[in-house]
């Protein structure tokens, strides 16, 4: 086993000097890492000819120092040799692909790959991206901004979206793209409701998700009101609707509402509409035609005696709070000091937003990556993108330490 002693270094420092605020961090390595750590013990005769081989070879593209002046294209300079070496072998051996890499480096041998590696590694990192000049304003708290925009739908719905109010519906438990979904049903006209067409004409997209997103974060209650009707003749007459709604009523697709504890007289309202055309939706239209009045009532009263469940959806994280989960792995502030671990600091914003669409689609391989991104909105990603353009980055040294108790060769 060996160990490294990894310390971030403030660009140009003398190589004993931890950069300010940097603690030395050991990283022990297992049997068999020396394959992918090679590009971290390279020789400085090692390092000069990988620039040689970048500068005819990278420079077009990465620029003559490592700093990129290329949209799309990320900056290498001080980036962590182990990482350089195993993204550029990917590309080498089509474990990824992309065209203009794939093309540079498919003449070039593995022992070329590894001092081009280290010579990247050993430039000076690029500086940070300028912040804005004009600050953008703080992002709203969504599931806030979603509360203030219901208020007005308190009156009917209930202040947190559980109806007291018969035939009113409860919004609680309600998938957020179901709820955008027949809102906007209601802003078309595509359901006919003069009311409830003037209350949310208004409504801006943004607004509405917000709204959604309220909802499905409250705590779902049953309806506090009235459900006239046999809801064991209703249990039997509902087998036909739990193939869409779920067997007691909790539906696990985005697009088909949960019905558990509505509002019983909405649900009936709801089944006559379907039956009569006045809502249009042919997988309800069958099944809602066979009903008569008195086994609407009972489906409706079985429904709504059903207990609701949460929903799975996430409150947004905070770009503070996104970041905090990113440099558990890419360091403080996007320094990371794990060599098999990118810098994130200083990079260019446009590279990093284009890699995590990358691990969003699929395109880019990482688990853990694809885990993290996919719960990221658009947002998220171009805020992340430019608050690690904005980190200074720091440039990291390794010192190779003898196993303790092995004695030194003279």
């Amino acid at each position: 086993m060996r160990i490294l002693v990894a310390g971030m270094l403030a660009a140009g420092a003398a190589i004993a000097a931890l950069a300010p605020g940097a603690a030395a961090q050991t990283v022990k390595l297992q049997a068999g890492d020396d394959d992918e750590l090679r590009a971290v013990y390279a020789t400085s005769v090692e390092v000069a000819e990988g620039g040689r081989i970048a500068q005819d070879s990278c420079a077009r593209c990465h620029g003559a120092n490592g700093v990129s002046a290329t949209k799309g294209v990320p900056h290498l300079a001080g980036q962590r040799a182990a990482y350089l070496d195993l993204q550029l072998r990917a590309y080498r051996h089509s474990a990824r692909i992309q065209g203009a890499m794939t093309g540079a480096v498919r003449y070039l041998s593995d022992d070329a790959l590894v001092k081009v590696a280290a010579y990247y590694a050993s430039l000076d990192p690029p500086r940070p991206a300028a912040a804005p000049a004009k600050a953008a304003p703080a992002k709203a708290d969504p599931v806030q901004a979603g509360k203030g925009a219901a208020a007005a739908c308190g009156g009917c719905h209930g202040e947190l979206g559980v109806s007291k109010m018969p035939g009113m519906p409860s919004l609680v438990g309600l998938d957020p793209k179901y709820f955008a979904a027949a809102v906007n049903a209601y802003k078309s006209g595509q359901r006919k409701h003069d009311m409830m067409k003037s209350v949310v004409g208004g409504l801006s997209a943004e607004s509405l998700n917000n709204m959604a997103l309220f909802y499905a974060l409250q705590k779902p209650a049953k309806a506090e009101t009235p459900a006239p009707g046999d809801a064991a003749a209703g249990k039997a007459a509902a087998a036909a609707c739990a193939a869409c709604h779920g067997d007691l009523g909790v539906s696990g697709n985005p697009a088909t509402p949960s019905v558990a504890g509505q509002d019983a007289e909405y649900v009936a309202a709801a089944l006559r509409a379907y039956k009569d055309g006045a809502r249009k939706d042919e997988s309800m239209k069958g099944p809602a035609a066979t009903l008569d009045e008195r086994a609407m009532r009972d489906i409706a009263a079985y429904y709504a005696g059903q207990q609701p469940q949460p929903l799975n959806v996430r409150r947004p994280l905070t770009t503070a709070e996104w970041t905090e989960r990113c440099d558990r792995c890419h360091g403080p502030n996007g320094n990371s000091t794990d060599p098999l671990m990118p810098r994130l600091a200083a990079q260019r914003a446009d590279w990093l937003e284009q890699i995590l669409h990358a691990y969003r689609s699929g395109a880019r391989k990482s688990t853990a990556m694809a885990a993290m991104s996919a719960l990221m909105s658009e947002g998220d990603v171009k805020e992340l993108s430019a608050h690690y353009a904005r980190q200074g980055a720091r440039a990291v040294t390794y010192v190779v330490l003898p196993p303790a108790g092995k004695k030194r060769d003279k």
